[in-house]
């Protein structure tokens, strides 16, 4: 029996986030959705969000299913983990456009307008994105280590 213990392991359903101080490998699937990972180059934690539409309109409950609740969420979770956020890096996954269609309305381009909230916010948060893997017509799935702040990403034809 090999004696390194397996890796802790977390799927991060959409509209969901998930940070913890201990190592763990946190996967998820991205169509249209889009993820962020945040890693404290210093603290050596990471975490990661999966929202599915970019802004909460103020109606029902303020959920991580939208990208500024995600991202808000997750930078606070990392925060009360001990992270610093002059040592936080963002990588940013996702947006695809998996349905292939071209309507000209960009309301309906939500892989697209996920993406530009995720810059925009980490913008004003000051965070730097240090990798990202956007747009295209492939969704994707990722594969984040926690404890390393390396991201797999693999691209795959979605069937609609």
């Amino acid at each position: 029996m090999d004696s390194e213990a397996a890796p802790n392991k977390h799927f991060l359903f959409p509209g969901a986030l998930f940070a913890d101080v201990r190592d763990f490998q946190i996967s998820t699937v991205l169509g249209s959705c889009v993820s962020v990972c945040l890693w404290d180059t210093v603290a050596r934690v990471g975490g990661m969000n999966h929202f599915m539409l970019p802004l909460w309109n103020g109606e029902g409950l303020a959920t991580p299913r939208y990208g500024n609740i995600a991202m808000e969420k997750l930078l606070n979770k990392m925060l009360s983990l001990g992270c610093q956020k002059k040592h936080l890096v963002a990588k940013v996954f996702g947006g695809a456009n998996v349905t292939g269609s071209h309507t000209g309305n960009e309301i309906f381009m939500i892989g697209d307008r996920n993406v530009i909230l995720a810059n925009q916010l980490l913008d004003e948060y000051a965070i730097p994105i240090k990798a990202w893997d956007v747009g295209g017509r492939l969704g994707r799935k990722i594969v984040m280590q926690t404890g390393t702040g390396v991201v797999w990403v693999g691209k795959r034809k979605v069937i609609a």
